[in-house]
Parts: C-alpha cells; sequence; structure tokens
C-alpha cells in the first residue's frame, strides 16, 4: 500500500533531550511502515540531545545544524539532507497513537492534489480536550485572525468525535504538518525571516494561492504538550505571533485590501496592548510595541515577497474577533461562515 510513497518523520529538536526520551519510543512503535523513516534535526543543541539519540534510539538517523534557526531555517536546512515524497514535521513535545500515518498516506495517493495535511491535535495534559496548535484544522477570519475547528482563541472544545471527518481547511499546524517535498521545494520552504510562530500559515497560504489543497484527515490522531519551546507567559513569544501575523497578510493578501486589512490590525494590536496594560502584564505590551517596530523594518522586504497570485476568497468568516467576544461564540459549529 505504501511502497510507492517515501516517507520521512522529521523531529526538529532543540534542548529537548527529556522530550525526545519521552516521546521517541511510542514514535518508533507506531511508525513501523514500508519506506518510512525518521530523523532528528538538531537546531545546535548545548544539552545532550544527540548523545542520547546515538545511544537509546540507534536506528534514528541525525541531521545536525550549525546553528538555531528556529523553526522556519531548521527545518529549512535540515530538509534539504533528506530525500523523501512526503515530510511529516511533527514537533519532538508530539505523542503518536497507532496507526497514525496510514490514513494521512492514502489521502496523499488517493487525491493528487492534496499538498499539506494536518492530523487530529488534542492535549496531551488533558486528552479529551482538542490541542491550541491546530485542534481540527486552520482557518482565518478576513483580518487575518487564525482559529480552529475545535479552538477559538483560548476556547478549546471537547473532542466528541465531531470532527472525525477529511476536511479541506486553509492552514495546517506546524505542531504535526505533512507535505509533499515538492511542494516544500516549489514553495522555497518556510520563509525563515519568521524565526518561528505562524510560518506555517504563511506557507498554506502561499500554497493555497498555487492552487494546491490542505487537508485534515480526523482518522490520524496526535497528543501535543504545547508551549514547550516558548511559554505563553514568554514575552518573546507574543513578540513574534503579532509581527508574523502582520508578515503573513502583507505577503498574501489580495492587492484591494491589504492596506485597509493591515491598518484594521494595527488597531487591533493596539486594543491587545492596552488590555495587556490594563491586566498589569506591561511586558506583553511593551513586546507588541517592539513587534510593531520590527514590522515596520521589515516592510519593504516582505511586500517584495507577496504572490501576485493571490485568492479572493481566502477567509471563512468576517471577524471572529466580533463573533467570539461580542457575540459569544464558542464552538466552530456556531460560527457564522460568509
Amino acid at each position: 500500500m505504501f511502497a510507492t510513497l517515501k516517507i520521512a518523520v522529521v523531529i526538529l529538536n532543540w534542548n529537548g533531550q527529556q522530550l525526545l526520551q519521552q516521546f521517541l519510543p511510542s514514535l518508533i512503535q507506531h511508525s513501523k511502515i514500508p519506506n518510512c523513516a525518521i530523523y532528528v534535526a538538531d537546531n545546535a543543541s548545548n544539552d545532550d540531545s544527540i548523545a542520547i539519540v546515538k545511544k537509546e534510539f540507534p536506528s534514528i538517523h541525525i541531521v545536525q545544524n550549525t546553528e538555531n534557526g528556529g523553526y522556519a531555517k531548521g527545518y529549512n536546512v535540515a530538509l534539504k539532507n533528506i530525500d523523501a515524497d512526503i515530510f511529516a514535521l511533527v514537533n519532538s513535545d508530539i505523542e503518536v497513537t497507532e496507526n497514525w500515518l496510514s490514513p494521512i498516506i492514502s489521502e496523499f495517493k488517493t487525491n493528487k492534489n492534496t499538498a499539506i495535511i494536518q492530523p487530529k491535535i488534542l492535549s496531551y495534559n488533558n486528552k479529551e480536550d482538542f490541542e491550541y496548535a491546530g485542534s481540527g484544522g486552520g482557518f482565518v477570519d478576513k483580518y487575518g485572525f487564525p482559529f480552529c475547528r475545535g479552538r477559538i482563541f483560548n476556547h478549546l472544545e471537547k473532542d466528541n468525535n465531531q470532527y472525525n471527518d477529511i476536511q479541506q481547511i486553509f492552514w495546517a499546524s506546524g505542531a504535526c504538518l505533512f507535505i509533499r517535498s515538492a511542494v516544500f521545494k516549489e514553495l522555497n520552504g518556510f520563509d525563515e525571516q519568521f524565526f518561528a510562530h505562524q510560518e506555517e500559515i504563511d506557507l498554506c497560504w502561499r500554497a493555497n494561492n498555487l492552487g494546491y489543497q490542505i487537508k485534515y484527515v480526523g482518522a490520524s490522531t496526535v497528543y501535543h504538550i504545547g508551549g514547550a519551546t516558548l511559554k505563553e507567559s514568554n514575552p518573546h513569544k507574543t513578540f513574534l505571533n503579532f509581527r508574523n501575523s502582520l508578515f503573513v497578510l502583507v505577503k498574501n493578501l489580495p492587492k484591494k485590501s491589504l492596506f485597509s486589512t493591515v491598518f484594521s490590525r494595527l488597531c487591533f494590536d493596539g486594543l491587545a496592548g492596552i488590555f495587556f496594560f490594563l491586566k498589569l502584564k506591561p511586558i506583553h505590551t511593551i513586546a507588541i510595541i517592539k513587534a510593531h517596530f520590527s514590522f515596520y523594518a521589515g516592510l519593504r522586504r516582505m511586500l517584495k515577497k507577496r504572490n501576485h497570485s493571490n485568492i479572493e476568497n481566502y477567509y471563512y468568516t468576517k471577524s471572529i474577533v466580533w463573533q467570539h467576544f461580542i457575540k459569544g461564540v464558542k464552538e466552530f459549529s456556531r460560527v457564522k461562515k460568509v
């Protein structure tokens, strides 16, 4: 069944020795299909990650990057050294389950225009809940705010098998993302200027712009700890999320809505900064201000990267902010579609 596709499961690691020891055994156990190899791509760790992998998991291949270029550059550099038809990019804090690969590979074989796939992502710590990073597949609203089937802002749904389907989505989570290697190369990989956070949304938007399909396959399940590299309370994470969300819009929005949408997002960011300040979290307000200055500094480069074959119907709903915070919508099934 799998003889025609060569699969590379690639875990990007940076000082994740304990996570590798915790999760590699189940990954090895549940990835025993023909033509599947597991790699650890190490981002210049200074712990004992590599020594542990060599000693305890000799079947795993190692790719050593010379610097910590973050998620984006880390994968870009590592994947150049890996030969496969399908890259499975898996965070080091992911626990996979039995038969997690089969339904995804089957979807790739059945639909040639499917370029990217995400499995169901549930919380490792609360296994009945969807997990923040991806849940049941991602979408964006008119202003570029990301949300998921199973997660709207910080509200997480319980998994009641409501998303056990195969569904076309707009973006797939970088926590566990499958992509055809040919498409990854055609897109020139992740944008390294992002460093980390939202680079997968940018990648998927560019894939959408080229007419490829992105799918969610609910028959495959993984469990994600989340925040293992940068905690939610870390202001640098706030900085990256706010700056990179603006980068995504500048690179991919249709020309006619570029200025108005980016201006609106800047206003939303201002409100978020005030909210953090009133919540006595001024360090995050400062992070948003720094993010805007960094955005302005990188704006010219991002404008040069704009894709000229932009899709017009990129968004699922007009304003998820309005629906969630004003209308009280918490479940994806209640989101008013455009």
